[in-house]
């Protein structure tokens, strides 16, 4: 699996206007499930998550995770993470999961964050969504399952 987490002071999502996720300070978590991903690697990478120090703590430096704050997790669908460049100029999305294995994955993702205590709001998958957030520092970080 692959996410690209954006440490956040707030969020929002909507879909067709109406927004159906808020938090305020935590991650805004872009999800994509892979081609023989599984529950396992979606558990792995919810826990990497969660221990994730990128928080400041008092002395300015990134040294707490989303739970040593109280933050919460924005998690989108994202299968455009899935993309292949190294040909033309259009994008090749083949390595993704099918939709029906993606939309399990993602939903597994953020039932795991929500186990390890991570207040969790989602998108919807497949949908046409706005995405709205304030990065904090900037901070965005890439992570990988298979790396």
């Amino acid at each position: 699996m692959r996410c690209l987490i954006q440490r956040t002071s707030e969020a929002s999502v909507s879909v067709d206007g109406q927004v159906i996720g808020r938090i305020g300070e935590g991650l805004v978590i872009l999800v994509c499930a892979m081609q023989g991903d599984t529950e396992a690697e979606a558990g792995a990478l919810a826990a990497k998550v969660t221990k994730l120090r990128i928080f400041r703590d008092g002395q300015d430096r990134m040294n707490r995770s989303v739970l040593d704050v109280g933050g919460a997790a924005l998690v989108i669908s994202q299968f455009t993470l899935a993309a292949d460049t190294s040909r033309g100029n259009r994008p090749g999305f083949s390595t993704a999961a099918r939709p029906e294995e993606g939309e399990a994955l993602y939903k597994a993702f953020g039932k795991f964050l929500s186990e390890l205590g991570v207040p969790v709001e989602t998108g919807r998958f497949g949908a046409d969504m706005a995405v709205s957030l304030v990065n904090d520092g900037p901070v965005t970080i890439w992570m990988d399952t298979a790396s």
